[in-house]
């Protein structure tokens, strides 16, 4: 028993003496390299020795030892022993000083291999008996090494010799070639650069992979032609990666792209019972080119999904009402063709009295109307045409802008205060000279903007001597000096001001939140709960403030709000005796009978006094309290602290579960609550819309950028991210305040709704 123990002692004695043996001879191994410059630098002055044990005299561990103090570490890791012994100051006999270029060992080639060591013996003799050669290390090429890897050459600094300092020829301007000299030695006396990372092939086509969903998704933020940039390409093979073609990313690879993210679609699309098409980009929202046209088309799903379908480019920022009618017919075609009673109606930011009535007329089970959004910019375009509070507020506030920015002596007041006030000098922004703000009022509320943040400054000026100065011979001056300091006329600016940006507030959330059918009646009279405190804050009329409103809320009206708004159970009112009711008496008498004659349209003649009765039904039974309850539970969203709706489907759910019995009125209700109010979609970069303007006369072109187009979109329903690159940057530099794409919009043409 004792023997077979000590065999096994013996045996796992051998095992450690082979292993300490085998890393020894590894390490002098790689010195060996080194010291010939295929290696790391520090080897120069680190050596392996081996350990023995003093009773058997058999090696029992592997040390570094420093051949510039003898000092001894353990060799677990030389290139960490080398930076902490080395290079942060320990050994007390390392210098940082580079080698002088006269002490380098010549470049030896493979015949003359055999006489490097003598020649550069020879050479380090040299070095030694001359006082005139001064090493490179004298010159700061730290700034000039952005260009190489290679760690600077380490050497002991001969006692005795004096370094003087180094004298060139073209002075300091030497200094960066010289620096770049070194390097290039460098470089040819060890011509192995650092391996780069090495990627397993799954790592390079699982990398290429996010590099082009980054790419598409930036959707002409990023062109074709950037994948081949020098320093792109330098960042890929710093990490690893081969080179990239833009003609792959422009055609195989894009088309795989496309193909997955329509084959997603189409599924989606298949597997939802009916479907709304949302259609935005009628109206031009870049007001310096508003020929340049892109058309957005998506598909309204009842689970509340949202599908891309195509981009459409217009070369007209006017279109005929036709042309869009036969563009919204071939859209439905395409999307379920033959079978288009699947589309139960269109939502679009134009065309609702021609296009969008005609297309319900042919098909009487669509439910068209225009998008809310619109409607509310419509109604501040209103306001600026029949408000007489605005053509006033205008008028005066031109007046002053022009008299500042024009004087020279104000304007220098002008600056001066508001460098002392705000930070910055500049000038008031006025409309351009052939702007019509009753279309573009985008510049109107960028004066109103600068007026209101200046007003201080403003009284401070007028007080100012250089101002009483040209009020002397300017009967212009002290107008504007009267306006400047008349309560009235701050009051009034600041009213029309208001109006604006209520409207626009509203209008900003509708974009956001999205509202379904439904929510539009008490969106209008959200509004108009707002219009009236407008005017008793700021002592208005409110009879012709009311009447610019309701002929606005007319020309958007359709029966559909009226219907939606009672079949939601979102809006079920509990009466005296506990009963869940729909808010038929919140409906005027026009709109009751608007009710009865949509329901009646929206089923087949034989079903139509079928669902009239329903309707009757609804009104006077309503929905089991429990779940009506349910349905309007509301949780806080985490990201704005408003009160939602938790389950926005469950709307439309009751009606195909719990009130089954109502068979035509709940195919009615299954169709109209789900419809959107807005047909806002994806906001394309501008650069992108440049791009894809510009393939409109290439059939190849343009059907990549419909792919391209197609791909990004759809990546960003999944993100829910509706932004542009634009509103992203700008936010983050902070120079837009939220409201700048508002104004955009108010810049189209409404005369179609």
């Amino acid at each position: 028993m004792s023997n077979a123990n000590s065999s096994s002692i013996d045996a796992s004695e051998d095992v450690a003496v082979k292993a300490v043996n085998k890393r020894y001879e590894g390490l002098v191994t790689v010195r060996t390299k080194a010291v010939k410059g295929k290696g790391a630098w520090y080897w120069a002055h680190l050596e392996p020795i081996l350990i023995r044990n003093p009773d058997t005299n058999m090696p029992k561990a592997v040390k570094l030892k420093c051949t510039l103090c003898d000092a001894a570490f353990s060799a677990s890791n030389p290139s960490r022993t080398a930076s902490e012994h080395l290079k942060r100051g320990t050994c007390p006999n390392f210098s940082l000083m580079l080698k002088p270029i006269s002490q380098l060992p010549p470049l030896a080639s493979p015949s003359s291999q055999q006489n490097h060591r003598k020649r550069s013996s020879q050479s380090q003799q040299a070095v030694g008996t001359s006082s005139n050669v001064y090493p490179i290390s004298m010159v700061d090429s730290s700034r000039f090494r952005s260009e190489t890897s290679f760690p600077p050459a380490q050497t002991v600094q001969a006692p005795g010799v004096t370094l003087k300092p180094l004298v060139l020829s073209g002075g300091k301007e030497d200094l960066g070639p010289l620096a770049l000299l070194e390097n290039s030695v460098k470089k040819l006396k060890s011509p192995k650069a650092s391996p780069n990372p090495t990627l397993s092939k799954d790592q390079v086509n699982t990398a290429f992979e996010f590099l082009a969903d980054w790419f598409y998704e930036s959707c002409g933020s990023v062109s074709f032609s950037s994948l081949e940039h020098p320093k792109f390409k330098a960042f890929l093979n710093q990490v690893g990666l081969p080179a990239v073609s833009k003609r792959e990313f422009s055609s195989a690879r894009l088309d795989s792209k496309f193909e997955e993210a329509r084959m997603e679609s189409e599924a989606r699309i298949r597997d939802a019972a009916f479907f709304q098409v949302a259609s935005d980009g009628w109206k031009s929202k870049n007001s310096t080119n508003a020929n340049q046209c892109l058309v957005n088309f998506m598909v309204n799903l009842p689970n509340g999904t949202r599908v891309f379908q195509k981009v459409v480019y217009s070369a007209g920022g006017s279109m005929p009402s036709q042309y869009a009618e036969e563009v919204l017919s071939e859209t439905i075609q395409g999307i379920c063709g033959n079978d288009v009673q699947r589309c139960v109606g269109i939502v679009a930011d134009k065309f609702k009295a021609k296009a969008l009535r005609n297309l319900e007329l042919q098909n009487h089970w669509m439910v068209n109307f225009s998008c809310q959004v619109q409607g509310f910019f419509s109604l501040i375009k209103d306001f600026y045409r029949e408000l007489p509070l605005f053509r006033s507020v205008s008028d005066n506030c031109l007046k002053i802008a022009y008299l500042i920015n024009s004087t020279q002596h104000i304007r220098n007041s002008f600056h001066k205060f508001r460098l002392q006030g705000l930070g910055f000098a500049g000038y008031i922004r006025v409309p351009p000279p052939k702007c019509d703000i009753s279309k573009n009022l985008a510049p109107f509320i960028a004066m109103l903007d600068d007026l209101i943040s200046c007003s201080r400054i403003l009284h401070l000026i007028v007080l100012d001597d250089s101002y009483k100065v040209v009020c002397l011979a300017d009967i212009t001056a002290r107008e504007c000096a009267d306006m400047i300091q008349d309560v009235g006329f701050w009051n009034d600016v600041e009213a029309a001001h208001s109006l604006v940006k209520m409207i626009m507030g509203m209008a900003e959330d509708i974009e956001d939140e999205r509202p379904l059918v439904g929510q539009c009646l008490p969106l209008w009279e959200e509004l108009r709960t707002k219009v009236k405190d407008w005017c008793t804050k700021y002592n208005f009329s409110e009879g012709p403030v009311q009447r610019i409103v309701e002929r606005r809320f007319k020309k958007n009206y359709h029966p559909a709000w009226s219907a939606a708004f009672v079949l939601d159970p979102l809006y079920l009112v509990r009466d005296a005796s506990g009963k869940y009711l729909p808010p038929f008496k919140f409906l005027t008498h026009e709109q009751e009978k608007d009710v009865d004659k949509l329901v009646t349209r929206l089923v087949s003649k034989e079903e139509a006094h079928i669902a009239l009765m329903e309707l009757m039904k609804w009104r006077s039974e309503g929905l089991d309290p429990l779940y009506a309850q349910a349905v309007q539970v509301k949780q806080r969203d985490p990201v704005t602290g408003k009160m939602k709706i938790a389950n926005p489907q469950s709307s439309r759910l009751v009606w195909e579960t719990c009130l089954k019995e109502f068979k035509s009125l709940g195919k009615v209700a299954a169709r109209l609550l789900f419809l959107h109010a807005t047909s806002c979609g994806i906001k394309c970069n501008w650069s992108f819309a440049r791009w894809f303007c510009g393939q409109g006369h290439s059939s190849s072109g343009l059907e990549r950028a419909q792919k391209l187009v197609f791909v990004a979109a759809h990546a960003k329903l999944e993100r829910r991210d509706f932004s542009s690159a634009e509103e992203k940057d700008a936010e983050l530099f902070g120079t837009m305040s939220g409201e700048d794409d508002m104004l955009n919009e108010v810049l189209a043409d409404t005369s179609s709704i």
